[in-house]
């Protein structure tokens, strides 16, 4: 992470991604987008089609990146349970950040699991960003106590 550049880059990933919500599989997908930002673990954006019929239900609310724009939110479901506020998305992406039109990022903190090339990820820590952090990144990672100024 602490080569991944500012602003951050973008990455294709084919990694096969599945995400775990109340016992059932959410989303499952080889064609996913990384966000890669200095002192981050990488931020996966799953495309929408990846998502079972239900699971992505909109929520009032936004915020605004730098670099990608402003986001808005979505409650995800599956097997009876609730993550709210737990997806976001850019509907319409800074210029260079076009691509993640029409995909989703999630708190993988907020769901039961969630899996990169059958690795269990380790959610960011700090609760604000959605990094996921798998066995091949060394931290530290911005989020843990005394990075708020990095």
């Amino acid at each position: 992470m602490w080569r991944y550049p500012r602003p951050p880059a973008l990455r294709r990933c084919h990694e096969p991604i599945q995400v775990i919500l109340g016992g059932a599989l959410i989303a499952d997908t080889t064609q996913s987008w990384q966000v890669l930002e200095t002192s981050h673990p990488p931020t996966y954006y799953l495309p929408r089609s990846a998502f079972a019929e239900g699971s992505l239900r909109p929520v009032p609310g936004t915020s605004w990146c730098e670099w990608k724009g402003t986001a808005r939110y979505l409650d995800l479901h599956g097997g009876g349970r609730t993550a709210s506020k737990a997806g976001w998305y850019y509907p319409k992406p800074s210029p260079g950040f076009e691509v993640l039109a029409d995909h989703v990022a999630l708190y993988a903190g907020l769901m039961d699991a969630c899996y990169v090339g059958g690795e269990l990820v380790v959610p960011q820590p700090g609760g604000f960003y959605g990094g996921w952090v798998t066995s091949n990144l060394t931290g530290p990672f911005k989020g843990v106590p005394g990075s708020s100024g990095w």
